[in-house]
């Protein structure tokens, strides 16, 4: 028997469905495919609106690890200082990305940002 959501984890659910929903197109798009790899790549994010926008933690209660965003036509995602960020081959020095534009979502830009989503949570 699997676990029903709670009732606030639904209602979030729900808030985040329906500010993607309220996106102009082609932002609208854009964002339900970023919903959809983000939670594919990280099953136990819970999402929730994080300034007015979407964002992924992994409780109700956490610190929001991910998130994006859709600003004066600009969408951006990012992790936050919270997730876990090391620097790899995009970043050889101390500065390290954080946050990304975009106008859309190919397949490699998601498979990018899946590899991104699971990144923060190596520790």
């Amino acid at each position: 028997m699997t676990e029903s959501p709670s009732p606030k984890v639904s209602k979030d659910q729900l808030a985040v469905t329906e500010k993607i929903d309220s996106m102009p197109e082609p932002y609208r798009s854009v964002a339900r495919r970023l919903h959809h790899t983000i939670l594919s790549a990280g099953p136990k994010l819970k999402p929730r609106l994080w300034y007015g926008m979407p964002g992924y933690a992994t409780a109700r209660s956490a610190p929001v690890l991910v998130f994006f965003r859709l600003d004066d036509d600009l969408m951006s995602v990012g992790i936050t200082e919270k997730a876990y960020r090391a620097p790899g081959p995009d970043a050889p020095d101390t500065l390290m990305p954080c946050a990304w534009f975009l106008t859309e979502l190919d397949d490699a830009g998601a498979d990018r940002i899946a590899e991104v989503v699971r990144a923060a949570f190596a520790e």
